[in-house]
């Protein structure tokens, strides 16, 4: 007879998630922690993967696709500095769990896939858990949401080669992205504004995060 498969303390999982990923490396927002604490990232993977759920790496969901390991995730959008009048764009929002921790610092959330499927899959795990405040829109993620501008703040949820001048313009007087840039293959987590039209890149900390289609910098001629 088979022996079943071990019950996982998924609570148990956040809070060590929490305390053993998270504040050991300069997590320490308070609502940070507590929007980390409080969503059940087991319902965003693929369920065969739930199990992983709360590993500190990048976790794959479907064609390429990664869900963000939660310390750099936690990083990015602690650097953003969301307030609860914020008006948010997730970019590459996968299944959705990057929009729902930040349901809970922001008070207008719209979170943008171009997978047709990931995006039906973001659109119930939002309503289960009952995130009124984050919407689930489907369009190229280079192209950002125009219809939704100003934003407060962008998250690119996954590593790029550039930012598209289309996100940029998307922001609001004060607007920030918050993304990982890989260039020369190096990836480096960075907090980027805008003001005056002037872009001003800040580097955080270094990342491992795979790369989103649509951003990789356009190849050049050379003559």
């Amino acid at each position: 007879m088979p022996t079943p498969a071990p019950t996982i303390d998924n609570a148990a999982a956040r809070r060590n998630m929490v305390e053993s990923q998270l504040r050991p490396n300069k997590v320490n927002d308070a609502g940070v922690i507590a929007a980390m604490a409080a969503v059940p990232r087991e319902l965003f993977v693929p369920p065969l993967a739930a199990g992983n759920a709360y590993l500190d790496e990048n976790l794959p969901l479907s064609q390429g696709r990664y869900m963000m390991e939660p310390m750099v995730l936690a990083r990015l959008v602690q650097a953003l500095a969301l307030q609860p009048s914020d008006k948010v764009l997730v970019v590459g929002a996968g299944s959705g769990y990057g929009a729902a921790t930040i349901a809970h610092l922001a008070g207008d959330v719209t979170a943008l896939e171009s997978d047709g499927s990931l995006a039906r899959t973001a659109r119930g795990n939002l309503l289960a858990l009952g995130c009124r405040q984050a919407k689930v829109v489907e369009g190229p993620l280079e192209a950002g949401h125009a219809a939704g501008a100003p934003y407060d703040a962008i998250l690119i949820e996954g590593a790029v080669e550039f930012v598209p001048d289309a996100l940029l313009r998307q922001l609001g007087p004060d607007g920030r992205i918050a993304t990982v840039v890989r260039r020369s293959g190096v990836g480096k987590a960075v907090l980027i504004g805008a003001p005056d039209g002037i872009v001003a890149e800040r580097v955080l900390f270094d990342a491992a995060t795979p790369l989103l289609p649509g951003f990789r910098t356009p190849a050049r001629f050379v003559f």
